[in-house]
């Protein structure tokens, strides 16, 4: 970025700007005293009494002589005081900019904190101090993120080369249909993280959703039926309770979110366990998917939503999903301008609650 050219600063601009507006007020004034000076007759005046009186040329001579010398008193005052008035107009706008460079330099964490009334420069630096807390907070996400996501996607490529590299070493005693079912397995994992990782990459970018009408209690519907199979598998009882609820989204964003939370509901449940679902419509439309399960501290539950966080932490459960399944949720219910819960019951599993504008 090139480097702009300095000019005149705004504390000059403005002490000139008050001084001009002092002479030209002053200017003013004086023509008016010049027309009043008008109806004062000319020539040689004279009172009761024999006494002398000034004339019209008499008065303007005094009168334009000590106008000149009140013209430049102005000027002085006005770029005198304009230029105090302009720095302590200025000085919260010092600050802001101090904090501007500051957080230019890496001090993300610094801020404005502008104190006392409101108005246009407190205005603007809340405003700054609301952004840079934003700022941080997203870099600090994508730091997780980056860490996070270079981790999960390092371990499968490491498993594969473990595999490789022990069947190299024994030729005779290796097995090849299990050597190629594991690394088809690995394979099959780093290919849905990686799914996982761009939708969540293209929920985050905020772009326009291509938006229709679409019936919430369908998309849960077909969800349910996807992983009934599975949920029967390991005896996991599904209960629905669907109520039609149009909401306005972007049906294939949509769809994805209904899966994550049927998916996860079934796969981090017990054998023998249970799944609720339901949809209600009111004033806005609202999805409920309960399971049984492990124990969640509470304090766990409110962090599930963070890429690559897990009920049993960074290590993979018996689910062996990707951790981002909530994360995607959220990311989606954000921009559907909806809101999301998580409450880990004392007696196990998790309630989850969505709720979207109609």
């Amino acid at each position: 970025m090139t480097e702009r050219p300095r000019g005149m600063s705004v504390r000059v601009k403005l002490a000139l700007s008050y001084a001009g507006f002092l002479v030209v007020a002053g200017i003013a004034l004086f023509a008016v005293g010049f027309l009043l000076l008008r109806f004062v007759p000319n020539g040689s005046l004279t009172v009761d009494g024999g006494g002398w009186a000034p004339n019209r040329a008499n008065l303007l001579e005094v009168f334009v002589r000590y106008a000149w010398w009140a013209l430049a008193l102005l000027l002085v005052i006005g770029l005198v005081g304009g230029w105090l008035l302009a720095g302590v107009v200025l000085r919260p706008l010092d600050r802001i900019t101090d904090a501007a460079r500051r957080v230019r330099d890496g001090r993300l964490d610094h801020r404005v904190a502008l104190p006392g009334a409101g108005d246009e420069l407190t205005d603007l630096a809340d405003t700054l101090d609301a952004m840079l807390d934003r700022v941080e907070h997203t870099v600090e996400e994508e730091r997780r993120f980056a860490a996070n996501a270079s981790h999960e996607l390092r371990t499968p490529h490491a498993i594969i080369r473990t595999v490789v590299e022990v069947a190299q070493a024994d030729p005779e005693g290796r097995d090849v249909d299990e050597v190629l079912r594991r690394i088809g397995a690995t394979n099959e994992r780093a290919i849905a993280t990686t799914e996982a990782l761009l939708a969540l990459a293209r929920v985050a970018r905020g772009g326009a959703l291509d938006a229709s009408t679409v019936d919430l209690a369908v998309l849960v519907a077909d969800a349910v039926e996807d992983e009934r199979a599975d949920a029967s598998a390991r005896g996991i009882r599904f209960t629905t309770s669907l109520d039609p609820a149009s909401v306005t989204g972007e049906r294939g964003l949509l769809e994805r979110l209904v899966a994550n939370l049927v998916h996860n509901a079934v796969v981090h449940n017990a054998a023998g366990g249970w799944v609720r679902v339901g949809v209600t419509a009111g004033a806005r439309a609202e999805l409920v998917v309960e399971n049984g399960g492990p124990v969640l501290a509470p304090a766990l539950a409110a962090t599930l939503t963070e890429p690559f966080v897990r009920g049993a932490g960074r290590t993979r459960g018996t689910g062996d999903g990707s951790g981002l399944g909530l994360a995607i949720v959220a990311s989606i219910v954000r921009a559907h301008h909806g809101e999301l819960a998580l409450t880990a019951p004392p007696e196990g599993g998790l309630h989850v609650r969505v709720t979207l504008p109609r």
